[in-house]
């Protein structure tokens, strides 16, 4: 059962991508900051398109620089319309589409020495990841441990994610990890 919030969230979420296939203004932020405060503050989200269970587009903020209602309108249009690994979406496909905002926890650095004592610092499945090597830079959300459950996998998908080799961890890149509060569409 979606709390308020929630539904209030993913209908942004949803509105800002009608906005743009139709033109159609359906966002009163100011209507919408009068009712639900908290969009006001500053906040970090990653949209998640699916359609038939399969991934249509995901783009995001690893920080906060904008407030969580310009992020969550911003990054919606984004992954329906400007993620690079697929064609803008259509309006036929709108209603086919399920959406999942996950909301960020600020990110916080780990320290670690060993690769096997990072494996006891990352908590699969709860842990979102950032992987940051020079001008190198990757991100999993922990939904990404139920397709890569594996620490080696996912770690190995991440590196080459961030366009350097799979066994990246052996030349300690820096790491972050962080979590998400998710909230999808039925």
């Amino acid at each position: 059962m979606l709390t308020d919030f929630q539904k209030t969230v993913l209908n942004i979420a949803r509105n800002a991508i009608r906005e743009k296939l139709t033109g159609e203004t359906m966002i009163n932020k100011k209507q919408l900051l009068q009712k639900v405060p908290q969009l006001e503050e500053p906040g970090a989200v990653f949209v998640t398109l699916n359609k038939s269970s399969r991934l249509r587009g995901c783009i995001g903020s690893i920080q906060p620089y904008r407030t969580l209602l310009d992020d969550i309108i911003g990054n919606a249009k984004s992954a329906a319309f400007n993620d690079p690994r697929f064609d803008a979406l259509k309006p036929e496909e709108l209603n086919k589409i399920k959406l999942e905002v996950s909301v960020l926890s600020q990110p916080e650095p780990v320290s670690y020495q060993s690769i096997s004592e990072l494996k006891t610092l990352i908590k699969p499945y709860v842990d979102g990841v950032v992987l940051t090597n020079g001008f190198n830079r990757a991100v999993f959300l922990p939904q990404v441990w139920e397709q890569l459950p594996d620490f080696n996998l996912f770690f190995e998908h991440l590196c080459k994610k961030a366009g350097l080799q799979g066994n990246c961890l052996s030349s300690f890149p820096d790491i972050e990890k962080f979590n998400v509060t998710i909230f999808e569409e039925p």
